[in-house]
């Protein structure tokens, strides 16, 4: 694969890993899709991820994993090497001494497998936010800053207070910034590795990132720059097919930016006959442009121009679609072409 892509020794080094947001399915119940990514997990640790993460979303019909520690807490049960954590917390919607504690707890059950992804959106609708008794301001890049500098402190020393986090205080989790908007800044100032999405835009990921390298500061947690890219990679026998895993999760994209609910996925065949109106359409072919999808040649070929453009040491892949053994297959199809060119 490597001497007909032009990926050559590209990959070598790179590690590739998950990001599942366990997504509903039409006509199907919701906690089977808790169920499929602790199968997903198994699925990718046997493939050779490196990672699996999990995500935190609120009030979403379309998505399941609203508890990002338990589900990775069942993750690492089911699971035995893989590195597992979450993409992300959202850390405006806790205090961070109970995010010390859940992070102190899994790496106290599951040693040396652990990672804190962590990011400050505040909720996907008004009703959401009043729910969780936040607003828009609770997203502001200063207080985000601040909460992770005391999330920190946590596992390294306490408070003035004299409190402890149990059994977090000592422990070593990982943290990992995810870098929207201001977070490329707030990672390289604490010294964190960060990670960036999404692949359709590589010119504004190509800032971020530039600009995350030139800020850094060295720190305990990190001695130097860690950059993960993240974003969708569709993989398949055919460009036709590989598109056609991009459906549903474009259809319900478009739903949600017209309707403002995010919907479970839809097959790809029932999304692309539903009458769309002109805006919902746009949105929806907005969704299809630009992804990383097709042949494992093409995808190859694509994915070395980004990591060569980027000078990314991990890609996330986040894919979504209606069609699980589709899914299944796509991820297969990606780990055949890391391996071939290099990657653990």
């Amino acid at each position: 694969m490597s001497g007909t892509t032009g990926a050559g020794g590209v990959f070598d080094g790179v590690r590739f890993s998950v990001l599942d947001r366990s997504r509903t399915r039409e006509g199907r119940p919701v906690g089977e899709a808790l169920r499929d990514t602790v199968a997903f997990a198994r699925e990718a640790e046997a493939l050779g991820y490196h990672r699996f993460w999990v995500s935190e979303h609120h009030g979403v019909p379309g998505v399941a994993g609203s508890a990002p520690t338990v589900l990775a807490a069942a993750v690492a049960a089911a699971t035995a090497t893989i590195r597992v954590g979450t993409g992300g917390v959202m850390l405006p919607n806790h205090r961070p001494l109970v995010v010390a504690e859940q992070f102190g707890v899994l790496e106290s059950l599951f040693p040396g497998r652990i990672d804190m992804g962590l990011g400050r959106s505040v909720g996907f609708t008004d009703g959401v936010r009043k729910a969780l008794g936040r607003d828009r301001d609770d997203a502001d890049a200063e207080d985000f800053a601040a909460q992770l500098d005391e999330l920190l402190g946590w596992f390294t020393g306490g408070s003035p207070t004299g409190v402890r986090a149990r059994p977090a205080d000592g422990l070593t989790v990982p943290p990992f910034v995810l870098a929207m908007n201001e977070g490329a800044r707030i990672a390289a100032e604490a010294g964190l590795p960060m990670v960036i999405g999404d692949l359709r835009d590589r010119d504004r990921m190509r800032r971020g990132v530039d600009a995350y390298r030139a800020a850094f500061r060295p720190s305990p947690w990190a001695a130097e720059p860690y950059v993960v890219i993240s974003g969708t990679v569709a993989v398949a026998a055919t460009p036709e097919d590989a598109a056609r895993l991009l459906v549903p999760e474009a259809w319900s994209m478009a739903y949600s930016r017209t309707h403002g609910t995010f919907p479970p996925l839809p097959p790809a065949e029932d999304a692309e006959r539903r009458p769309m109106t002109a805006k919902e359409r746009g949105f929806y072919e907005s969704g299809l442009r630009g992804q990383l999808a097709g042949t494992e040649e093409q995808v190859a070929h694509e994915l070395a121009t980004v990591v060569k453009e980027t000078g990314a040491q991990e890609v996330l892949v986040t894919t979504s679609t209606y069609d699980r053994a589709a899914l299944l297959d796509s991820y297969r199809r990606l780990a055949a072409i890391t391996r071939l060119g290099g990657a653990a």
